[in-house]
């Protein structure tokens, strides 16, 4: 059943009063700035517009190219550089300060009150033997050379693992190399490359109940951060060969093609469809994004979500195996869990130039909806059209059909791992404000159904 995200009604006393804090924080910072400069309007009047401009500096920043984006980045930096050395001028260094310590403060209150609030993670870990024959694919040019730099396959091999290293310059169908080994009875297939190869091999895995090693060697490596795996040293992820534990994760399905991570359609395809994407994802989404938010230009999408609800004519669509957390509209974040059984669905709509710039600030703008959901139908005017899959660029006859398989996945990873770490993300205002006006007696009546 496709519903809207929510966030969990039970609130604590902390969260209550951290969450307190960070409204009184935020307000008495707006408050000092004013009477900070009660003596001069003008000083008023600076302080106000330096806060206007920061913020449309930023707006055209993200919606303009060119000679525009540029200007808007020097308004952007010079903008609280003239407020502060006005207020310097006029002996109100203290209150530039105290505004600053301020601010922070009502940040550093929110983030905190919102980490209480969100469900522990952690998926169950299961003990097993270590595998007799695995298999693993490694693709040398991923992440800039990783497997050559820590030796991934002389390390593999002294594991007791069969390597398939992907270094000629014709292409491999990985998906049909890892069937040949479970054909030749591998009892564990692996991959030490990117996402989207990631994704082909765990397909073959599910298929056949083998277990699927993820060796972070790509150049993101999205899947191996939300299975809290160590990215900076990929040779650690290798323990998992002989003193790991298996966790069963779902595994999105689109147009029978698998993905570990998402699925992108409108103009996060096109930002994926880009050749300069995967050498540099931030600056080609950054380069692409006036295109997001002026109006995307292409084939129109009507997305059908669990058959309730319909949404015609998004700008971009994110479907991700399991939703990301809060505040994520692009999908570059972390997944709080991967065995929840549901899709996540990002859509943008954006209409005026007020739904973008909130589009900036989050889930809670005009322009953007997020639902949890079973099943996702794309649409379209078009016979074709362009779909990222974990960050691969596809062409697909529509209607398009994502699902979710519960559970489908035995993913082995090592005992000893770093783990998720809390995610830094945008606030999310509307649960914040929910704690802060939540009653004690309300509160303590939460806690206690919490531990029942």
């Amino acid at each position: 059943m496709a519903r809207d995200g929510a966030f969990p009604m039970t609130v604590t006393g902390s969260q209550r009063w951290l969450a307190r804090l960070a409204y009184v924080a935020a307000f008495a910072a707006v408050l000092l700035l004013v009477i900070g400069g009660r003596s001069s309007l003008a000083v008023v009047v600076v302080g106000v517009l330096g806060i206007l401009l920061t913020l449309a500096g930023v707006w055209w920043f993200l919606s303009h190219r060119g000679p525009v984006r540029w200007v808007s980045a020097v308004l952007v930096v010079a903008s609280p550089i003239v407020v502060i050395v006005v207020y310097i001028s006029q002996n109100l260094l203290w209150a530039v300060v105290l505004v600053v310590l301020l601010a922070a403060t009502s940040v550093v209150a929110a983030r905190a009150a919102l980490i209480r609030a969100r469900p522990p993670a952690g998926i169950p870990e299961k003990e097993t033997q270590p595998p007799c024959r695995a298999y693993l694919i490694m693709n040398p040019r991923s992440g800039g050379g990783k497997v050559g730099k820590f030796r991934l396959d002389e390390r593999a091999i002294a594991l007791g693992a069969e390597v398939a290293l992907l270094d000629g310059p014709e292409h491999v169908d990985v998906a049909e190399l890892a069937a040949r080994a479970v054909a030749n009875e591998a009892d564990l297939l692996g991959v030490a490359g990117g996402d989207g190869t990631q994704a082909l091999v765990a397909g073959v895995a599910a298929e056949h109940d083998l277990p699927f090693l993820v060796v972070s060697a790509g150049t993101r490596n999205h899947f191996a951060m939300d299975l809290g795996l160590n990215r900076e040293h990929p040779d650690a992820d290798l323990e998992a060969l002989s003193d790991g534990v298996e966790v069963r994760l779902d595994l999105g399905v689109i147009g029978g093609r698998t993905f570990v991570n998402n699925a992108s359609f409108g103009a996060y395809a096109e930002v994926v469809q880009s050749p300069a994407y995967r050498d540099d994802k931030a600056g080609t989404t950054l380069q692409m994004l006036p295109d997001l938010l002026s109006g995307h230009q292409g084939p129109q999408l009507v997305v059908r979500i669990d058959g309730e609800v319909t949404i015609e004519g998004p700008k971009a669509l994110l479907v991700s195996n399991n939703p990301y957390e809060l505040g994520d509209p692009a999908g570059l974040g972390r997944r709080v869990r991967l065995d929840t059984g549901e899709l996540g669905v990002v859509a943008v709509t954006v209409d005026s130039a007020a739904q973008a710039a909130g589009l900036i600030r989050g889930r809670q703008a005009g322009g953007l909806r997020t639902f949890v959901a079973r099943e996702v139908v794309i649409e379209s005017d078009a016979h074709e059209i362009s779909v990222g899959i974990d960050g691969e660029a596809v062409m697909m006859p529509t209607p398009v059909r994502c699902t979710i398989r519960p559970g489908a996945l035995r993913v082995r990873v090592p005992k000893d791992r770093p783990g998720v770490p809390g995610a830094k993300q945008p606030i999310d205002m509307s649960l914040l404000r929910h704690q802060a006006l939540s009653l004690a007696h309300f509160a303590r009546s939460g806690d206690g159904a919490a531990r029942q």
